[in-house]
């Protein structure tokens, strides 16, 4: 049994890393290429001028259709929020405003 590399596989191995390492420099913005901060390039406003039925509409999206807000009562939001924030990862900010939306909306 052989516990070495050979010199024909050792190049092999740096040519797949010089094509990965190439491929991921294409395909990732600027700001990652230049070692900032990822958190730095989302605006921090972006997401506070959208609305709770935005957000709403967004999220609730992805993965099935809305809920009319009068079909569950305010309490009965709440524990649904308490569900999907977790399923859907939505951030605390953006469900709070999501369910102070579905809540006012509800009625009750």
């Amino acid at each position: 049994m052989n516990c070495f590399i050979s010199s024909k596989h050792l190049a092999a191995i740096a040519g797949t890393a010089a094509v990965v390492a190439a491929t991921t420099a294409l395909f990732l913005p600027a700001v990652y290429a230049g070692g900032a901060d990822p958190k730095a390039a989302t605006p921090p406003a972006a997401t506070s001028q959208l609305t709770g039925a935005d957000l709403y509409a967004i999220n609730c999206n992805r993965c099935h259709s809305e809920r009319y807000p009068k079909e569950f009562q305010s309490a009965q939001w709440q524990t649904i929020m308490i569900h999907m924030r977790v399923r859907a990862n939505i951030p605390a900010s953006q469900a709070k405003e999501i369910l102070k939306y579905l809540q006012q909306e509800s009625g009750n």
